[in-house]
């Protein structure tokens, strides 16, 4: 295509956006956005945006130097993205890129429309043609989210993006509904709203800028206004020496609505002056701004070729401020897509390939599993122990952590009633609140005992007891622990189920997660619970049923503890009455003139105990909290090695090698089948790595900053 005048002073225009120095850096970027790279991670751009008519295109056109539509009844109905990239060869291509929201054949048809011009004058003519295969018209849908991309390549050109998008819709109206308003706004808003684009927010002088909704929502997006650049268009439709001249004028100097990237104001070509040449245009807009109030605004806040210079340096200075954080952002979703891709595995159609698949899963599970129930967190899937599911995947943290909490459930809440020497007023034997233990003084509890060793009675002489008694009472006090130790059980086993899926659920994709819970991993836990419901019971059966049995020495060693701590209470007493301290007890230390030893080592060695059957009562008390504290050792200790252990210990047996060769060919076709999304999704996943590979090589001489080389394996 032959280069005319008007050729040669549009591609000075557009190469004015650029500083020479830079144009390696806006190189990346255009090649980034022409590997498709900016389908998944946003990229630096310009977004022009403003209320319907308020002059977008007008100002797109000034600043390209490309004709677009300027109709008075005509508005942007898509979103428009100019993209200007440097080529050896000169084209102009248009195409659209259909919206996600599109069924699959409209996708197909929409991405087939791609036409390539000659002449710039024939672009309003495509432009139809692509609103018609977006389904608008004056008849049919108002607007479309789909995007309209002009590509224009050449020697000359320079590499810069530029979005027009649809004017934001004050009410509906005969041709625009309700639904055509919130779809511009929430368009609108989607790339307003992306921290990476600059915003062009276009005003126009025949409204009151206070009205205008884009200024609203430029200042809710960006509050403090660091990536907005206001522009003011039309300004030649205001009554000279108005008020609202006056206005617009004082909204030019920043000192109403303030952007830190201030204001500027544009002159540009009505429908009238359609048909001017740029360099009329130019001329037509250096004469309007060299009188009356606008010549008083610094020359570098209005006309286009100033304008241009400016969004050269926003738009420069933005990429180098972004640079950092979209490489980030692109090795994130790196990341992303490898461990996705992961759990996908390779392509499993047949039988063998299907078995092969979750025979790596369970190699892989066996090694996470080991890990955790060793207590040995080496893996990146153990997290860091501060998140949530760091501290829920460090599995043998977790059992431990709760067989503490048992072992001091026991120990607080295992017996029935608290012994105290203590005497309480009131009933509270018949209730129990919360889990705790009922007090219950020694005194009242020697009676209640007294009442069953009358009613116990064998052929055993006063002052001596019926050893199963013992039981009898142990029993009582220890009826809380089956509840105890069932409720630790069940929240054992649901933390270990609970670690199960975020295993296979890093291992493996969600339908494939769903599968092995359904078939495998929850029969095989609930069949455990059963099994080991029933070792637990028969655990606890000879404490709750059988006579107590123990050849622990530290059985002898309580009694005799609690005996010794019982003479040595009267041995006080009876000192106290010898001296005649009487209730105030007997000091740390007395003095001693003359004692009568044979009047004190009787006072000392006299016990008796008229009522014989309450002395063997507190003998039996003695033996039944002796045996008592010996057997509650016993059980936490045997509940966390036989029962606990046990369910912890055979979590590797859910997926084993074996467990996983014997299935049947249909489980393994249940469990393993791919649906034909995910052969999809394998697809779009290797196709955006390969582009984010590619895409975060080209940034590494750009980024400040070297990238890892684990994404390039």
């Amino acid at each position: 295509m032959a280069q005319t005048a008007q050729d040669q002073l549009l591609s000075q225009s557009l190469k004015s956006l650029h500083s020479s120095d830079d144009i390696g850096l806006l190189d990346c970027i255009d090649k980034l956005r022409s590997q498709g790279i900016s389908h998944y991670v946003s990229l630096p751009q310009l977004v022009v945006c403003g209320d319907q008519s308020s002059g977008k295109s007008s100002v797109l056109e000034a600043i390209s130097g490309i004709p677009f539509p300027t109709k008075d009844n005509l508005c942007t109905c898509h979103p428009t993205e100019l993209i200007l990239r440097r080529s050896s060869d000169t084209n102009v291509a248009v195409s659209i890129v259909s919206h996600p929201s599109r069924s699959e054949p409209d996708c197909r048809r929409l991405s087939g429309f791609r036409q390539d011009l000659s002449n710039y004058d024939d672009l309003p003519e495509l432009i139809d043609k692509a609103k018609a295969m977006m389904g608008i018209s004056d008849t049919g849908g108002a607007f479309s989210n789909d995007v309209l991309r002009i590509e224009i390549s050449g020697p000359t050109q320079p590499h810069l993006t530029i979005v027009d998008l649809p004017g934001l819709i004050h009410s509906e109206n005969k041709v625009q509904t309700t639904a055509d308003v919130e779809l511009v706004l929430e368009m609108v808003r989607g790339y307003m709203i992306d921290r990476r684009s600059v915003i062009l927010a276009v005003v126009s002088a025949k409204n009151d800028y206070a009205n205008q909704i884009v200024l609203k929502l430029a200042r809710e997006i960006d509050p403090k206004g660091l990536r907005t650049m206001g522009i003011i268009s039309k300004p030649d439709t205001l009554p000279v020496g108005s008020g609202s001249e006056s206005g617009f004028v004082s909204l030019a100097m920043n000192e109403d609505v303030e952007f830190r990237l201030g204001w500027h104001v544009l002159r540009n070509r009505d429908y009238e002056s359609r048909h001017f040449s740029i360099e009329a245009r130019d001329e037509a807009e250096r004469q309007f701004f060299s009188q009356g109030v606008w010549q008083q605004l610094p020359r570098n806040r209005v006309g286009i070729a100033t304008l241009r210079d400016r969004l050269s340096k926003v738009l420069l200075e933005q990429i180098k401020a972004e640079l950092p954080s979209v490489v980030s952002e692109i090795e994130v979703s790196m990341k992303h897509c490898q461990s996705a891709l992961k759990k996908l595995g390779d392509s499993r159609l047949g039988l063998d390939d299907q078995r092969l698949f979750l025979l790596r899963i369970s190699q892989s599970y066996q090694i996470l599993v080991k890990a955790a129930v060793d207590g040995v967190y080496w893996d990146p899937f153990f997290e860091d122990a501060r998140s949530v599911q760091g501290c829920q995947k460090r599995l043998r943290a977790v059992v431990q952590n709760l067989n503490l909490q048992f072992a001091e459930n026991m120990r607080l809440r295992g017996h029935r009633r608290c012994i105290t020497d203590i005497p309480t007023f009131g009933n509270s034997s018949d209730s129990r609140d919360n889990d705790v233990a009922l007090p219950i003084p020694r005194a009242d509890f020697i009676r209640e005992v007294q009442e069953i060793l009358q009613s116990s009675r064998g052929r055993e002489l006063p002052g001596m007891f019926n050893p199963l008694i013992v039981g009898d009472l142990f029993q009582d006090q220890a009826r809380p622990w089956e509840g105890l130790a069932r409720a630790h059980l069940h929240s054992v086993w649901k933390e270990t189920s609970a670690f199960l899926d975020l295993v296979i659920s890093h291992l493996s994709d969600e339908l494939t997660l769903s599968a092995l819970q359904r078939e495998i991993v929850g029969p095989f836990m609930e069949e455990r619970l059963t099994q080991l419901e029933v070792k637990l019971s028969d655990l606890l059966s000879p404490y709750q049923h059988g006579h107590p049995i123990t050849y622990n020495h530290y059985f002898t060693e309580t009694v005799q503890s609690v005996r010794g701590k019982r003479l040595e209470d009267e041995i006080k007493q009876k000192l106290a009455s010898f001296f005649g301290f009487g209730k105030q007890g007997t000091p740390e230390h007395i003095s001693i003139n003359r004692v009568s030893v044979s009047s004190l080592t009787s006072t000392l060695a006299s016990r008796r105990e008229a009522d014989m059957d309450r002395y063997a009562c507190s003998e039996v008390l003695d033996c039944m909290e002796a045996y008592y504290k010996v057997a509650m050792k016993c059980v936490i200790d045997n509940v966390a090695t036989h029962v606990i252990e046990n369910l912890v210990a055979g979590l590797g047996d859910v997926l084993s090698a074996t467990r996983i060769w014997q299935l049947k060919p249909e489980q393994v076709h249940a469990i393993a089948s791919e649906p034909a999304e995910n052969q999809s999704q394998r697809e779009h996943l290797s196709r955006k790595l390969a582009i984010l590979q590619a895409g975060v090589q080209t940034l590494r001489r750009y980024a400040g900053r070297e990238v890892s080389s684990e994404y390039y394996a």
